[in-house]
């Protein structure tokens, strides 16, 4: 099997149409979007209308979640989310709504945003220096709550990433399509950085317990992105998308 992993688009068009016509020329077997998908200040309907031109095989993130949950309070403190959802309409609300959480392709194969058990936690990165390190090995497998498959996916992170633990799993992560770092004071102020503007991707081939694992990082137009971010005033975005640094 080939598969094609994409992750945290946050509504970028421009880096996922860039990544999608690179995927074109890998001959995989399924797309698979591991969510956070219209969540930015770039394209989100653009981005939605996109995605149902494809056939892919798509989970919900938390900030999936964060859109369609928003309260009253929630859009008239955040103009982005504002943005977002009069940018979106019902159709894509309700799209959304409908993703599962996380997916079992097969024995093998799986797929979750964050951990298995949680959207908003990291499988892999530990936080507690207040810079992203790779966990131990315990406190990944204790986040696996007795997953057994062989290939499990991630995102949330934007940080590609691969590790092969002990009872040998895989574990990709194939970094953020839209957006190259961000800062975050949750659950401690911290920092997600890949210290360039490319988008990311991943491609896994393999079956039962043999995977093999690419990273791929494409250039895009970014300038496209930046504008519609400066527009939005999201300077902070601005620079995450134009340096890969937060």
């Amino acid at each position: 099997m080939r598969i094609a992993l994409i992750s945290d688009i946050h509504s970028n068009i421009y880096a996922l149409d860039a990544v999608l016509d690179d995927i074109r020329h890998q001959g995989v077997d399924v797309v698979v979007n591991l969510g956070d998908i219209l969540y930015g200040p770039i394209a989100p309907r653009a981005t939605y209308e996109r995605l149902m031109e494809g056939d892919f095989l798509t989970i919900r993130g938390n900030q999936d979640r964060q859109i369609y949950e928003a309260t009253q309070n929630d859009i008239d403190s955040n103009p982005t989310m504002a943005f977002i959802l009069e940018d979106l309409g019902e159709a894509p609300l309700t799209w959304m709504r409908s993703l599962p959480a996380t997916y079992a392709l097969n024995d093998d194969v799986f797929f979750c945003h964050g951990t298995p058990q949680d959207d908003l936690i990291y499988l892999l990165e530990d936080l507690k220096e207040g810079e992203p390190t790779l966990r131990d090995e315990s406190d990944i497998l204790r986040l696996l709550a007795g997953n057994t498959h062989s290939l499990i996916c991630c995102g949330h992170t934007h940080l590609p990433r691969l590790v092969k633990t002990s009872t040998q799993q895989y574990i990709v992560n194939p970094g953020s399509v839209g957006l190259p770092a961000y800062a975050d004071d949750e659950p401690v102020c911290h920092k997600m950085q890949i210290f360039s503007h490319h988008a990311s991707y991943a491609i896994v081939d393999g079956e039962g317990a043999d995977w093999h694992v690419s990273h791929k990082r494409i250039d895009y137009n970014v300038h496209r992105a930046v504008k519609a971010a400066k527009e939005r005033d999201r300077l902070d975005w601005v620079s995450f998308l134009s340096t890969g640094r937060a």
